[in-house]
C-alpha cells in the first residue's frame, strides 16, 4: 500500500473492497480464502491485473495540496485588505500614483509574508509515503515473487518476515512466532503477538491477533495471511479517509483578529463615509474629499499589525525550538497559550515507549531498580535505599535474562540508546547491565550452544549454554505460570510455595508490570542439540523480573505545574485498561478512580460523553474515531484542545484539536502531517514548557496591540479633526499629515518600534495563572480605554503641533506650502517621538517600567534608536523630502516634540497607578463579601 497525494481517490465497495460486509478476525482463515476467491498457491497473474483494474491499486488517495497561487490569493482574503485595494486603486485612478503605490505596495508586502510561511510550512510536510514498503512477498501460481506495494490486490497470498512492514490488511493464515508492532496504529506498547485462530467480533483494532494491518511493522517471526483489504479499504485508509473529512478548528488569535479586523472596517467604511459627506459639505472637491477618505482608512487601519503579529510569532517559534519544540503553524504559537486541556497519548509521550525493568524478585526478596528507558545508568534499591553490593541471587536472575535473549542494546552515534528486537528482552539487557553485567562478556563466558526460539503456543523460550567451569546449562524465561510448571524449586534449594509465588506475581502485575520468570537447569549428561522437550521439567527458579513502560519523571512534574496553571491533562491511549490503569495512578490523572474504555465510549451519547469527558482523567483502548469524538466533545464543552499523538491512529485528532502535537523521533509522517507543533524530544515536558512560551507570546502580542492601536486611532482622529475644522486655503483643505506620511508612520515607526516588545521577559507568574477565556475580546475593556486615552493625547499634541509649526513658519515669511510642508513634518516626528516614549510604558502593561529595570530590555533602546536615525532620514535627506512631501526641522522644533512626546509617560504612570488601586479595591471588597 503506498500513498499518492495527486491521485483522485474512487470510491470502495466497501471496507474490504469486494462487496461483502465480512468481520475477518471472526472468520476462520480457510473459510476467509474462500470469501476471496483466494487459494493457497496465490492468484495467477491474469487474475491479479484483473483485481487491480476491478479493485484499483493498492494506494491510499490524498488531496491534491494547495498551488502557490491558491496560496498567495488566499493571504488577501481579508477585509481590511480589501479596504487597502480600493483605497489605493481609487488614489491611483485619481492620478496620487505615490500614495496609490505605496498603499497596494503595502496589502503586497502582507500577503508575501503570509504566502511565505505557509509555503515553508507546506513544503516541509513529509510525505505519507513513508508509512509503507515499496515492494512485497506474494505467491503468485505457486511462486514466491515480489512486487510492488501497489500491486498488492485482495487474494493475495502474503508472506511476512521480521522486518518487513505489512503491505494491506491481512487476515493471517499461519504463523511462526510473528509479532507485529502496531504502535503506530494502535499505541500498543509492546509487539502483538499474532496467531491464526479466530476471536471474538467485537475485539477492539488492538486484540485482533489473527490480523496484520497495513504500515504496521513486523519484529520478529514469520507469517502468511491473506490480503482482504487494500489501498483506501484498509485500516490506514478508513483513518486517511477520517482525516480528510475532519474539520480544522481555527485558533483564538485567528478568531479574534477575524472579528476585529469585521469590526474595523465596518467602522473605518462608515467614518469613511461621513468624512468623505463632511468634506464635500464644506466645500471639498470630490478629488479633494476622495483623498481626505483614503487618507483617514490609511491611517485607521493598522497595516503593519499583521507583520508585527507574524514577527512576534515566528520570534516566539524560534524560543521554542531552543527548548526542543517545532512550529509548523505560526497561530499555534498562541493557541499554546489559551490551552485548557492537553489530551496526551501515553506510549512514548508520558511514557518514553521504552520497557524497563523496575522490580525483580529472587529468593532473597523483591529489589528495585532505578532510572527510565533504555539507558543503561540506575541503582539498585532495596525497600526505596540504595544497595552496594548486588547479591548473588540477583546476579544469577540478570544474567538468565541477558543470555536466553535473541536482543540488542546498541547506541546511536548521536549517543541515543536505542533496542533491536524486541523490547522486553532489550529492558532484561539494560536491567543486567545496570548491575554490573554485559552481555557481550557473558557470550565469551557463557557460550550459547543452541536455542529453542520463543513461540506463543509454548509462551517460553530456551537457551543451551556452557558455563566458565564447562557444564552445560539451560535457561528458560516466559510467562511466570509456564515457568512455575516446570521448575522443581528455588535457586537455593529451598522448596516452592507456588501459593505465595502466585500472590507475589499478582502483586507485581496489580502495579501494571509484565512479569517474566527465569530458571535454569544444569545437565547430568551434556548435549549439543537443545529441544522443545528439553524444556519441560527439572528447572531451579532463579527469580522474576517485572517490567512497564513507566512514567517520565519530568511528565510526573509537568502534570502537576499543568494543574497549577489552570490546564487539565487526560490520558488517552489505546493500550489496555490495566496498563492505563497503572500509569494514570502514578501520573496522578485517575480523578474518579475510573478508566473509561472504548467499548464504554461507543455505547453513551454524546450529551453523556460530554459529561464523562469533563470528569474522567485516563481512556482506555480508543480507536482513531474514539480520540477525534474525545476532541471534538471537549471542544463543545468550551475547551481549547491540545492533542498529542505519534501514530497513525491518532492523525484524525491532531488535526481536529486547536494544537495537534506530534513526536519528533518516534512520530508517524502521517501524525507529523496532521499536527501544528513536533516535540523534537518526544517529552510531555516540552508540551508545558510550549504552553508557558505560548504565554508570554500572547501577553506581548497584547502589549504590541496597546502599543499599536492608539496611533492608528490618533492619525484618524487627526485626520478627522481637519476636514472638520481646518481651513480651506486656495481651494485646497490644508491637512496636518499626508496619506504617504501615514504610510511611514505605520509600517516603519510603528513596526520598527513594536518588535522589540516581543522579546519581552515573561510576566511574573505566568504558569499560576488560569488559561484565557478564549472567547474574551481581544479588544477587552482595558485594551479599548487605553487606546482612547492614548490616541485623544497624540491627536491633542499633533494637531498642537501642526498649528503652532504652520502658524511659526507663515510669520517668518515662509510660503504657504513650504510652512505646512514643515508643520507636517513636525506633526509626523512628534507622533513618532510620542510612540518612543509610550513603547517604554508598554513593556508592561500593570507594572512601572522601574519595577522592571529600564534597561533589561536593551532591544527596546535599539528599536528607538533605529527608527529616530530613520526618522532624521526623513526630515533631511531630499529624496525622502520629494517622496514623503517633508521637509528639514530647526532644532528648537526637534526640542518641542520631545517635551510634547514626554508627556505621555507621566500619564500612563499616573493610569496604572489609578488602575492598581481600583483592582485592589476591587479585590478587597470581594474578600469582605467572601
Amino acid at each position: 500500500m503506498i500513498f499518492d497525494k495527486n491521485r483522485t481517490s474512487r470510491p470502495f465497495l466497501s471496507r474490504d473492497n469486494v462487496g461483502v460486509s465480512v468481520i475477518w478476525h471472526a472468520v476462520e482463515a480457510h473459510q476467509a480464502v474462500e470469501k476471496l476467491d483466494g487459494r493457497q498457491e496465490g492468484l495467477s497473474e491474469p487474475e491479479a491485473d484483473e483485481r487491480i483494474e476491478r479493485f484499483g491499486p493498492n494506494i491510499i488517495a490524498l488531496g491534491r495540496p494547495e498551488g502557490p497561487l491558491t496560496l498567495f490569493l488566499r493571504q488577501l482574503n481579508s477585509p481590511l485588505l480589501y479596504v487597502l485595494l480600493g483605497s489605493g486603486a481609487i488614489a491611483l485612478f485619481l492620478g496620487k500614483v505615490t500614495d496609490g503605490a505605496v498603499v497596494l505596495g503595502v496589502v503586497a508586502l502582507n500577503a508575501v509574508i503570509g504566502f511565505i510561511q505557509e509555503y515553508r510550512a507546506q513544503k516541509e510536510i513529509t510525505a505519507l509515503g513513508q508509512m509503507v514498503p515499496d515492494t512485497a512477498n506474494v505467491r503468485r501460481d505457486s511462486r514466491v515473487t515480489r512486487v510492488p506495494v501497489a500491486d498488492v490486490v485482495p487474494g493475495d497470498i502474503v508472506l511476512l518476515q521480521s522486518g518487513d512492514r505489512v503491505p494491506a490488511d491481512l487476515r493471517l493464515l499461519a504463523v511462526k512466532n510473528l509479532q507485529i508492532d502496531e504502535s503506530a496504529l494502535t499505541g500498543e506498547s509492546v509487539p502483538v503477538i499474532k496467531q491464526a485462530g479466530v476471536v471474538s467480533e467485537d475485539s477492539a483494532i488492538g486484540d485482533r491477533t489473527c490480523m496484520s494491518y497495513g504500515g504496521t511493522m513486523v519484529t520478529s517471526g514469520t507469517g502468511v495471511g491473506i490480503a482482504v483489504a487494500t489501498g483506501g479499504g484498509t485500516e490506514l485508509g478508513r483513518i486517511s479517509e477520517l482525516l480528510g473529512k475532519t474539520e480544522v478548528m481555527t485558533t483564538p488569535l485567528t478568531r479574534s483578529m477575524a472579528s476585529v479586523s469585521l469590526w474595523l472596517t465596518f467602522v473605518i467604511l462608515g467614518v469613511t463615509a461621513l468624512l468623505f459627506g463632511v468634506g464635500w459639505l464644506r466645500g471639498y472637491s470630490i478629488a479633494d474629499a476622495t483623498v481626505a477618505a483614503i487618507s483617514l482608512a490609511v491611517a485607521a487601519i493598522p497595516e503593519g499589525l499583521p507583520a508585527i503579529i507574524t514577527i512576534a510569532l515566528a520570534i516566539g517559534v524560534r524560543r521554542m525550538a531552543i527548548r526542543r519544540v517545532i512550529i509548523r503553524s505560526l497561530p499555534a504559537v498562541e493557541t499554546l497559550g489559551s490551552t485548557t486541556v492537553i489530551c496526551s497519548d501515553k506510549t512514548g509521550t508520558l511514557t518514553k515507549n521504552e520497557m524497563t525493568v523496575q522490580s525483580i524478585w529472587t529468593s532473597s526478596g523483591e529489589f528495585q531498580l532505578s532510572g527510565v528507558g533504555y539507558d543503561p545508568e540506575g541503582l539498585l534499591l532495596k525497600n526505596g535505599k540504595p544497595i552496594a553490593s548486588v547479591p548473588p541471587e540477583l546476579v544469577d536472575v540478570a544474567r538468565a535474562g541477558m543470555l536466553c535473549n535473541d536482543s540488542a542494546l546498541v547506541q546511536s552515534p548521536k549517543g541515543r540508546w536505542v533496542a533491536e528486537g524486541d523490547p522486553t528482552e532489550v529492558a532484561l539487557i539494560v536491567a543486567g547491565r545496570k548491575l554490573g553485567l554485559h552481555e557481550k562478556d557473558l557470550g565469551l563466558e557463557w557460550p550459547r550452544i543452541d536455542s529453542v526460539p520463543f513461540e506463543s503456543e509454548r509462551q517460553l523460550m530456551g537457551t543451551l549454554h556452557r558455563s566458565p567451569q564447562g557444564q552445560h546449562v539451560i535457561f528458560i524465561k516466559g510467562a511466570p505460570e509456564v515457568v512455575l510448571q516446570r521448575c522443581e524449586s528455588l535457586s537455593n534449594g529451598e522448596p516452592l510455595n507456588k501459593t505465595e509465588l502466585r500472590k507475589e506475581i499478582e502483586n507485581l502485575a496489580a502495579t501494571g508490570l509484565r512479569v517474566l520468570a527465569m530458571a535454569s537447569r544444569v545437565l547430568d549428561k551434556p548435549f549439543e542439540r537443545l529441544d522443545a522437550h528439553h524444556l519441560n521439567d527439572g528447572f531451579f527458579l532463579l527469580g522474576m523480573q517485572g517490567m512497564s513502560d513507566p512514567p517520565r519523571p519530568e511528565a510526573i512534574a509537568s502534570i502537576e505545574q499543568c494543574s497549577t496553571a489552570g490546564i487539565k491533562v487526560k490520558m488517552i491511549t489505546g493500550d489496555h485498561a490495566a496498563t492505563a490503569l497503572a500509569v494514570g495512578r502514578q501520573l496522578g490523572l485517575l480523578h474518579n478512580g475510573v478508566v473509561v474504555s472504548g467499548t464504554e465510549l461507543v455505547k453513551i451519547s454524546d450529551e453523556e460523553l460530554g459529561r464523562t469527558v469533563a470528569s474522567a482523567g485516563v481512556f482506555a483502548r480508543v480507536a482513531p474515531e474514539h480520540k477525534l469524538r474525545l476532541v471534538s466533545a471537549l471542544q463543545k464543552n468550551g475547551e481549547i484542545v491540545a492533542m498529542t499523538g505519534d501514530g497513525v491512529n491518532d492523525a484524525p485528532a491532531l488535526k481536529r484539536a486547536d494544537i495537534g502535537v506530534a513526536m519528533g523521533i518516534t512520530g508517524t509522517a502521517v501524525s507529523r502531517q496532521a499536527s501544528d507543533m513536533v516535540l523534537t524530544d518526544d517529552n510531555f515536558a516540552s508540551i508545558v514548557s510550549a504552553v508557558e512560551e505560548g504565554r508570554r507570546v500572547f501577553d506581548n502580542l497584547v502589549k504590541s496591540l496597546v502599543f499599536v492601536l492608539p496611533t492608528n486611532i490618533g492619525e484618524a482622529l487627526v485626520i478627522l479633526v481637519a476636514v472638520m475644522f481646518f481651513p480651506i486655503i486656495e481651494g485646497h483643505p490644508v491637512m496636518p499629515i499626508l496619506p504617504v506620511q501615514i504610510l511611514w508612520v505605520n509600517l516603519v515607526a510603528t513596526v520598527a518600534l513594536a518588535l522589540p516588545l516581543a522579546f519581552e521577559a515573561m510576566e511574573r507568574n505566568v504558569m499560576a495563572r488560569p488559561p484565557r477565556n478564549p472567547k474574551a475580546p481581544l479588544l477587552d475593556a482595558f485594551v479599548v480605554a487605553r487606546t482612547v486615552y492614548i490616541a485623544l493625547l497624540m491627536t491633542a499634541g499633533a494637531i498642537a503641533f501642526f498649528h503652532f509649526e504652520l502658524r511659526m513658519g507663515l510669520e517668518q515669511g515662509l510660503e504657504q506650502a513650504r510652512a505646512t510642508r514643515e508643520a507636517q513634518t513636525a506633526a509626523v516626528t512628534t507622533i513618532i517621538v510620542f510612540q518612543a516614549f509610550y513603547l517604554i510604558t508598554c513593556r508592561s502593561l500593570n507594572r512601572s517600567v522601574f519595577s522592571l529595570g529600564l534597561f533589561t530590555n536593551p532591544k527596546v533602546f535599539i528599536g528607538i534608536g533605529s527608527i529616530l536615525l530613520l526618522q532624521l532620514g526623513f526630515v533631511y535627506l531630499p529624496f525622502m523630502n520629494s517622496l514623503f512631501g517633508s521637509a528639514p526641522l530647526r532644532l528648537e522644533a526637534w526640542l518641542r516634540t520631545i517635551a510634547m512626546g514626554a508627556v505621555v509617560w507621566p500619564a500612563v504612570a499616573l493610569e496604572k497607578l489609578i488602575r492598581t488601586r481600583l483592582r485592589a479595591h476591587h479585590t478587597a471588597r470581594s474578600s469582605k463579601m467572601a
